[in-house]
C-alpha cells in the first residue's frame, strides 16, 4: 500500500525556485506557477495533484513570494497532511502549516477561547456514541448497536450542515435522508444530545468547527489576527468539502482570494456526511477571476485501467458528470483488466486468495495487493480465504501504525540503541544501518523468517519487518545515514503519521481506499444489490455509487480483477447479475443493458415514471404492470397479487417453519415497539419473505412490501432467520422459558 505518489528518504533539496519547476509537466507547471488571485485546478485521479500543489508552495516560497508562516494548506485526512508536511519539508518550504480542516480550527479554538469565552476548553469527547446512547434514553427509546450508529450519522450530518435540531425534520425529507427511526425521535434524540453536552461540559468534533466558526463570527479583532497571520490558502480534496467548512474557510479568506483548491467532482464519494461538490462545481462562479487548470495526464494507472475508468464514467449522470475529466495514461501498456464469475461467494474468495497466491510467488509484494469491497461486512470471508492460502493481509482502518504497542517498543529501544549504542557488543558487529536496526529489532520479537499462520503473533512481526526494510530504504537513498538519522526519520513519520508499508495484502472498504493505490486490486463482489449498494433509490444515489467505482479502479496502477459471485452461499440461488455499471463494458455485455438496469433498478427514472401526464406515462405504468407475472403458473397478476409474486390460488412453495420463526419475532418485535404486528411487516409480506427465503440484501429488498426503512430497521433480523441463526432475543427467551 503506497500514498499517491511514492516519496524518497533523504532527498536532495532543490536548490533554487526554478529547480522545484524542474520535472513538472505543463499542467503541473502551470498550477505551480500560478500565485495569485483565485485558483481552481480540477485534478484528475492519478494525475499528480499532491506533487502540483507542494510544488506550488514549495515554489512560491524559494521564489520569495509566499511566507512559509503566511500559507496554511488544508486536507481532509491526517494521513493527507502529514504527507504534505514532508514532501514540502523535502522540498525546502518546512515552514508550512499542513493541517485537516479540524486540526487547524482546534488549534485556532485552544488559542482564543481563553480570550473570546474565557476559562479553559471544555473537553473534546473522542466517541460520542455513548452520549446519544444517553440521550435516546433521556426520550425513552432504547436503540440497538446499529441505530445508535445510525442516529449519531443523522448528528453529525446534521452539524456539518448547519442544521439545528428543530429544523432536523424538514431538513433530512428534503435531503432524502432515510435512517432506521422516525426524523421526529432523531430531532429529539439530537436536542437532548446537545443538552447532554452542555451539562457535561464537553464538545464534539463537529462542535470544533462550530465554535470556531462562531467566534470568527461574532469577534473582528480574532479574525483580523488569524486573517493577518494566514494570506494564502490551499484546500485539497475540495470536491469533499461541506456546507460548515465551507463557511469556516470563507472566514479565514475575508474578502481576500488568495486562495487555490484542488478537487474532480468524479470522485465525490461521501455526501452522506454532508460532503458536496457544488463548491468545487461553483467555484468559477463564485470567483469569475480564476484561473481554472485542468490535469488529465495519470501517472498512475495503465492505458487499459485508464480506458476501463473512463467508460465507468461514461454514461454517468448529473451535474458532476458534465465536468467529467477524461484520463490520459502516460504509462506503458499492461494486462486487460480480468472478469471472472463464480457460483457463490466463498467461491469469489477463495478465487481471489488463489490468484492472489500466484501473484505474491511470482514476484509481486503482497504490499502491492489489495482487495476492495463495498462494505466492512464483506471482508470476513476474503480474511479467512486469505489466511487459508497462508497469504499475509491487513485490514485498512485498523490501529495506527506507529500507536501499535511493538512499535512503539522498537521506537524506545531504537532511540536507546542511538544514544548508547556504543557499550552493544551486537551494534559493534553491525557494519552498516539496515543491520544496526535489525540487531536492535531482533531483541524486540523480530527474526528473519516470519512466523507460520496468520494472527496477533505474525502481525508484530509484520510491524517489526516494516521498521526493518525502511531502514533499508534509508540506507539506499542516503549510505552515509546513522541509526540517530533513523530515529529522527521515525520521529517525523510519526508525528506525520506517515507510516511504512506493511507487508502484507490489504483488505479495505472502496470509500477508505480513497487517496490510495496498488500495483494489483481485486474489485469483488461487483453484483446488484452491492454495487449499486440495494438501498441506492435515487438517481443521486446510483451516480454516487457509479463514482464509488471509478474510484476503486483508478486505484489500480497495472493488474486490476473485477469478480461477482451469482448467489450468495454454496448451493444458493444463482439469480444475481453483475452491477450495472459494467454493462458494456465487461465481455458479452451490452451498453442498452447498462441503460435499461438504470431505468428499472433503483429509482433512477422515478421523476419519469411518476409523470402521470399524458399516454406516455400510462403506457410506461400499463408495460411496467405486463412483466409482472407469476413465479407459478406465468399468469399476469393483477395489482393486489403482486405482492406476493403469484396468483392467490396457485400453490404455495413456503417453508412453513421459516414463516413460524418470522411470525414469533414479528410478535416480539411489535411487543418491544409497542405497536401492531402489521406496523412490522404484513402477512402477506412475511408469506412472500417465507416463500423467497432471500439470502441476501438484494433479494429481500426486492420483495414487494421491505421499503427502505424497514429493510435498515429489521433487514439483518430478517435475513438472520432466513439464514437459520439464533437471534439473541430467541436465547433470552429461551432463557426466561427455563
Amino acid at each position: 500500500m503506497t500514498a499517491a505518489t511514492h516519496s524518497t528518504l533523504f532527498p536532495q533539496v532543490p536548490q533554487s525556485a526554478d529547480a522545484v519547476l524542474d520535472g513538472l509537466d505543463p499542467e503541473q507547471r502551470a498550477v505551480a506557477t500560478a500565485l495569485h488571485g483565485p485558483v481552481c485546478v480540477l485534478a484528475g485521479a492519478g494525475t499528480g495533484k499532491t506533487r502540483a500543489l507542494t510544488h506550488r508552495i514549495a515554489y512560491g516560497v524559494r521564489a520569495g513570494i509566499l511566507q512559509p508562516g503566511s500559507v496554511l494548506a488544508v486536507t481532509f485526512t491526517n494521513r493527507a497532511a502529514g504527507e504534505m508536511r514532508g514532501r514540502l519539508r523535502q522540498l525546502g518550504a518546512g515552514g508550512v502549516q499542513a493541517r485537516t480542516f479540524h486540526s487547524a480550527a482546534l488549534r485556532q479554538l485552544q488559542f482564543f477561547w481563553p480570550r473570546a469565552v474565557g476559562g479553559e476548553l471544555p473537553r473534546l469527547v473522542d466517541r460520542k456514541i455513548q452520549l446519544v446512547s444517553d440521550a435516546a434514553a433521556a426520550c425513552r427509546l432504547r436503540l440497538d448497536r446499529g441505530e445508535l450508529r445510525d442516529v449519531t450519522a443523522e448528528i453529525e450530518w446534521s452539524k456539518v450542515t448547519q442544521t439545528v435540531p428543530s429544523d432536523y425534520v424538514a431538513a433530512a425529507h428534503k435531503a432524502g435522508r432515510e435512517a432506521v427511526r422516525h426524523p421526529a425521535e432523531i430531532a429529539q434524540i439530537y436536542a437532548n444530545y446537545e443538552t447532554l453536552k452542555r451539562d457535561r461540559s464537553v464538545i464534539d468534533f463537529e462542535d470544533v468547527l462550530l465554535l470556531t466558526v462562531g467566534i470568527l463570527q461574532d469577534r473582528h479583532d480574532i479574525a483580523d489576527q488569524i486573517r493577518s497571520q494566514y494570506q494564502h490558502f490551499v484546500v485539497d480534496e475540495y470536491q469533499d468539502v461541506s456546507p460548515l467548512q465551507q463557511r469556516l474557510l470563507d472566514l479565514w479568506l475575508g474578502d481576500r482570494d488568495n486562495l487555490c483548491v484542488v478537487g474532480d467532482a468524479s470522485q465525490t464519494i461521501y455526501s452522506f456526511t454532508g460532503a458536496t461538490s457544488d463548491h468545487l462545481l461553483n467555484f468559477r462562479t463564485r470567483h469569475p477571476s480564476a484561473t481554472v487548470v485542468k490535469l488529465v495526464r495519470d501517472y498512475r494507472s495503465s492505458p487499459q485501467v485508464v480506458h476501463l475508468a473512463n467508460g465507468v464514467l461514461a454514461r454517468a449522470r448529473g451535474r458532476a458528470a458534465e465536468h467529467r475529466l477524461e484520463l490520459l495514461s502516460q504509462r506503458d501498456p499492461g494486462p486487460e483488466p480480468v472478469y471472472a464469475e463464480y457460483a457463490d461467494e466463498p467461491a469469489e474468495a477463495e478465487g481471489a486468495a488463489r490468484r492472489i497466491h500466484e501473484l505474491i510467488a511470482s514476484g509481486v509484494s503482497a504490499g502491492e495487493i489489495a482487495i476492495l469491497f463495498r462494505t466492512n461486512s464483506q471482508s470476513g470471508i476474503y480474511e479467512q480465504a486469505l489466511a487459508d492460502a497462508g497469504v499475509p493481509y491487513q485490514l485498512r482502518g485498523a490501529e495506527r501504525f506507529f500507536e501499535r504497542e511493538e512499535v512503539r517498543r522498537a521506537g524506545r529501544a531504537l532511540r536507546a540503541a542511538a544514544r548508547f549504542g556504543g557499550n552493544d557488543a551486537e551494534l559493534d558487529e553491525a557494519v552498516d544501518l539496515p543491520s544496526q536496526v535489525r540487531a536492535v529489532l531482533s531483541g524486540e520479537g523480530w527474526t528473519t523468517e516470519p512466523p507460520a499462520g496468520s494472527g496477533a503473533v505474525r502481525d508484530r512481526w509484520e510491524s517489526l519487518a516494516a521498521l526493518a526494510r525502511l531502514a533499508e530504504d534509508c540506507a539506499r537513498a542516503e549510505p552515509t545515514a546513522t541509526l540517530a538519522d533513523f530515529v529522527t526519520e521515525l520521529d517525523e513519520r510519526a508525528n506525520a503519521q506517515h507510516a511504512p508499508t506493511v507487508e502484507g495484502v490489504t483488505l479495505a472498504s472502496l470509500h477508505a481506499a480513497k487517496g490510495l493505490e496498488w500495483d494489483v486490486v481485486f474489485l469483488v463482489g461487483l453484483a446488484e444489490g452491492m454495487m449499486p449498494i440495494t438501498y441506492a433509490k435515487t438517481e443521486e444515489q446510483i451516480e454516487e455509487e457509479r463514482r464509488l467505482l471509478y474510484v476503486g479502479v483508478t486505484r489500480a496502477r497495472s493488474h486490476l480483477g473485477l469478480s461477482w459471485a451469482l448467489s450468495r452461499s454454496p448451493g444458493g440461488r444463482p439469480n444475481r447479475r453483475p452491477s450495472r455499471f459494467l454493462d458494456g463494458l465487461r465481455p458479452g455485455s451490452t451498453g442498452s443493458a447498462a441503460r435499461s438496469a438504470s431505468r428499472g433498478r433503483g429509482g433512477v427514472e422515478h421523476g419519469a415514471r411518476s409523470d402521470a401526464a399524458g399516454p406516455t406515462g400510462e403506457a410506461r405504468r400499463r408495460g411496467a404492470r405486463k412483466v409482472a407475472r407469476c413465479r407459478m403458473c406465468g399468469r399476469t397478476l393483477e395489482a393486489v397479487e403482486m405482492k406476493l409474486m403469484r396468483c392467490e390460488d396457485c400453490p404455495s412453495d413456503m417453508d412453513e417453519g421459516l414463516y413460524e420463526r418470522l411470525l414469533e419475532w414479528r410478535a416480539r418485535t411489535a411487543a418491544d415497539l409497542g405497536q401492531p404486528p402489521f406496523c412490522v411487516f404484513t402477512d402477506k409480506t412475511l408469506i412472500a419473505i417465507a416463500e423467497s427465503a432471500p439470502e441476501d440484501e438484494g433479494e429481500l429488498s426486492r420483495i414487494p412490501g421491505v421499503g427502505v426503512r424497514k429493510f435498515r430497521a429489521y433487514g439483518s433480523d430478517v435475513l438472520a432467520i432466513c439464514a437459520g441463526q439464533i437471534l439473541d432475543d430467541e436465547l433470552e427467551g429461551a432463557d426466561g422459558d427455563d
